[in-house]
């Protein structure tokens, strides 16, 4: 079954391109035009990821990806005509899972959606559950959970946390971070890597999970007790 992606673009021809493009690539699409019609789309959990623009009409795609990311996991990737990293960097913090600086090539942005995607749902997890404290992880379902509550993450962060679980009393260094999020030979900046850790530690502090993970200065970060 085709894999099913949501384009969200107040401009039409932006829209044409997307689709024949992931069309090509063997996808199926539907579209919204503005900001408020593409989320209640996205929050029917109909898609296997959302193609974002951020200067939208009604409610802009960071909105959009703010109030998704309260109640869903669906990957999610920007579309914006701003290549400035302070944007990209809110992206991530707000759960975006990648970007694409208009305009752009649809061969790259297929080949995005499709590692993204590939990301999403792990060929073969190291091990189908793992516990630590109150904090359990099942990547096979993307699944997290913390005092038995799930905790809605984003692929990338889902690929984060399930890297530094599997090696729990490992100190784990940006570039094994960067390995684990985007794959190897992926050039992304420290403040980027940065933003993905201080989301995922947000989400798990409010829900209740504490020293979650443990800056280790001038090294890297490691799995904490995760105390509830």
């Amino acid at each position: 079954m085709s894999q099913t992606v949501l384009i969200v673009d107040d401009d039409p021809e932006i829209r044409q391109v997307v689709r024949i493009g992931l069309s090509q690539a063997g996808f199926a699409t539907e579209e919204a035009g503005d900001g408020a019609e593409g989320l209640a789309k996205a929050q029917s959990g109909r898609f296997d990821l959302v193609v974002l623009d951020i200067g939208l009409p009604r409610m802009d795609g960071l909105e959009v990806c703010r109030t998704l990311r309260q109640t869903h996991a669906t990957p999610v990737l920007f579309l914006t005509a701003r290549n400035d990293e302070i944007d990209r960097v809110l992206g991530f913090e707000l759960g975006g899972d990648d970007y694409v600086v208009k305009p752009f090539s649809p061969r790259e942005l297929s080949g995005r959606v499709k590692a993204i995607l590939k990301r999403s749902v792990p060929a073969a997890a190291p091990v189908a559950g793992m516990a630590r404290g109150c904090l359990r992880l099942d990547p096979t379902r993307h699944l997290c959970e913390v005092l038995g509550q799930p905790v809605a993450l984003t692929a990338r962060e889902m690929a984060l946390l399930g890297h530094l679980m599997t090696h729990p009393d490992h100190i784990a260094a940006r570039p094994a971070l960067t390995d684990a999020m985007y794959g190897a030979n992926i050039h992304v900046s420290d403040r980027t890597v940065d933003s993905h850790l201080r989301n995922l530690r947000s989400k798990l502090l409010a829900a209740g999970c504490e020293d979650a993970i443990e800056t280790v200065h001038g090294v890297g970060v490691r799995m904490g007790p995760c105390n509830g």
